[in-house]
């Protein structure tokens, strides 16, 4: 990849990372290093550095809520679960995607020489 085009790779992860956060958690609470393995199990590698301003930014817009759970390795750990708010916000970047996701395949399809 040329440097352009790792630019924009990142800049596109970035922009769909709260969505892919967001769609994680509605699925069940998850622990944020949790979040971290499913994202890099998705081929979408983040650091905590990253992930822990983006998880805090949706909590404290309302979006997430979390709870402290015992651990059986060290001290208790916070547990992330989705709000109605949460919810409401990821239906309507469903929508988004979709709706983003058919442009750019029209766009494709629709190539003329």
């Amino acid at each position: 990849m040329n440097m352009d085009t790792e630019r924009t790779n990142s800049q596109m992860r970035k922009g769909i990372l709260e969505y892919c956060i967001l769609l994680i958690i509605e699925k069940n609470e998850v622990y944020v290093p949790d979040i971290i393995e499913k994202l890099k199990a998705s081929n979408l590698i983040v650091v905590e550095g990253t992930l822990y301003p983006l998880v805090m930014r949706l909590k404290n817009s309302g979006y997430l809520s979390y709870q402290w759970k015992e651990s059986t390795s060290g001290p208790p750990r916070k547990y992330y679960s989705i709000t109605e708010a949460g919810k409401n916000l990821l239906a309507d970047l469903d929508t988004m995607w979709t709706e983003l996701s058919n442009t750019i395949e029209s766009l494709k399809n629709n190539q003329t020489s």
